[in-house]
C-alpha cells in the first residue's frame, strides 16, 4: 500500500497522468475521470499531450482535483498516481517520470505486479517498495464486454474502487453523459466488472487518513 494521502478533507491537489496510445481512450479517460469528480463536488482539471497524431502512438493526458479551485495549468509533472493504458508503456522514458516516492500506478496488464516490478528491475529502473503497483486485464474485459480493446473504463472503475477517493456512482454518471443506448450499457458493464477485480479500498487508507 502507497503512503501518500490523494485526497482527504484539507488535503493538497490530486495530480493524475494518464499513459496511452491512440485508439484505446486515453483523452476521454481523462475527462470521465475530472467530469466524475465533478459530479462527486469536487473542483477538476483534465487536458491531454499528443505526440505524433497517429493510432498507436503515446498520448499523455493529466488530471487534477481538488477540494477547491484549481489555479495551475501546467501539465502534471509530479503526479500521485499514474494509470497506464498497457504495460509496454513502462519502457517508454519518461512514463515514471516525477512520480512520488510512495505514489500508486495501476497498469492495464495480464502480468501480476511481481513480474513489471521484476522487468522494471532488470531495466535497471526499480520501483520504490513504497509504490502501490496493481495490474488489470482492462483489455481483455473491454474485448468481451464491447468486443473492442478499449481498456479506459474498466481501469478507471478500478482506480476508484482501490482508492473510493470518488463514488463509482459518479463515474457512471459522467458516462451517461457521454454515451447512450447500448454502447452506455456496455460501459456501465464494464465498471461493475473492472471495479470487481480489485479489493475495494485496498487504497483508501492512503487516501482518507
Amino acid at each position: 500500500m502507497f503512503g501518500r494521502n490523494l485526497l482527504g478533507q484539507g488535503e493538497r491537489m490530486v495530480e493524475i497522468r494518464i499513459h496511452g496510445r491512440g485508439g484505446q481512450g486515453n483523452v476521454i479517460a481523462a475527462y470521465l475521470l475530472a467530469s466524475a469528480a465533478f459530479y462527486d463536488g469536487k473542483f477538476s482539471q483534465a487536458f491531454p499531450s499528443f505526440g505524433a497524431e497517429r493510432r498507436g502512438a503515446p498520448i499523455t493526458a493529466f488530471v487534477r482535483i481538488d477540494e477547491r479551485p484549481i489555479l495551475r495549468r501546467s501539465q502534471v509533472i509530479s503526479p500521485q498516481a499514474l494509470l497506464l493504458q498497457d504495460d509496454g508503456l513502462l519502457r517508454i522514458p519518461g512514463t515514471l517520470s516525477g512520480l512520488s516516492q510512495d505514489g500508486a500506478v495501476l497498469v492495464n496488464s495480464s502480468c501480476p505486479p511481481e513480474e513489471l516490478r521484476r522487468r522494471l528491475e532488470e531495466d535497471g529502473r526499480p520501483l520504490s517498495p513504497l509504490i502501490g503497483l496493481m495490474t488489470l486485464p482492462a483489455t481483455r474485459l473491454s474485448l468481451e464486454v464491447l468486443g473492442r480493446p478499449i481498456p479506459n473504463t474498466p481501469l478507471l472503475a478500478a482506480f476508484l474502487a482501490l482508492t473510493e477517493m470518488i463514488p463509482l456512482e459518479s463515474l457512471l454518471r459522467a458516462l451517461s453523459v457521454r454515451f447512450s443506448g447500448d454502447l452506455l450499457k456496455k460501459n456501465q458493464a464494464l465498471v461493475e466488472k473492472g471495479a470487481a477485480q480489485v479489493a475495494s479500498g485496498r487504497w483508501r487508507k492512503a487516501v482518507h487518513a
